[in-house]
């Protein structure tokens, strides 16, 4: 099992906003200076959104047992599968099944959400 510290990526799993707070993502994007960043914003059931700003390119992974969506809010998104490159522009959505290999990457500064289980670990499994 890979753990979010083994990675150069800023990730942050700690819950930043509960119930009845207002998040505000584009303060935070804003104010991000990191290449690679991954904030979870709250918790929704058993699910947490999480907001990342992403420039560059993550490692290939996958999550067992777990869905994963990605949403563009802004720039562009990159997701490669085997034999397949799905690029995602500004509000356009896309789920990654549990079992499937995947990267991300990002050729310009990109503001993605993505609504996963709250126990994933974001480097895989």
């Amino acid at each position: 099992m890979s753990d979010p510290k083994d990675y150069p990526y800023e990730t942050r799993l700690n819950i930043q906003f509960g119930p009845l707070e207002t998040i505000d993502e584009k303060v935070i994007a804003d104010a991000c200076t990191f290449k690679w960043f991954n904030q979870t914003l709250c918790k929704v059931n058993d699910s947490v959104v999480r907001m990342g700003v992403f420039e560059g390119e993550y490692h290939w992974h996958k999550h067992d047992d777990d869905d994963e969506f990605f949403y563009v809010l802004e720039g562009r998104l990159l997701i490669d599968l085997e034999g397949r490159v799905v690029a995602l522009a500004p509000r356009q959505g896309f789920v990654i099944p549990k079992g499937v290999m995947h990267r991300t990457r990002a050729g310009e500064r990109t503001v993605v959400l993505m609504v996963e289980n709250a126990g994933i670990i974001p480097t895989g499994d």
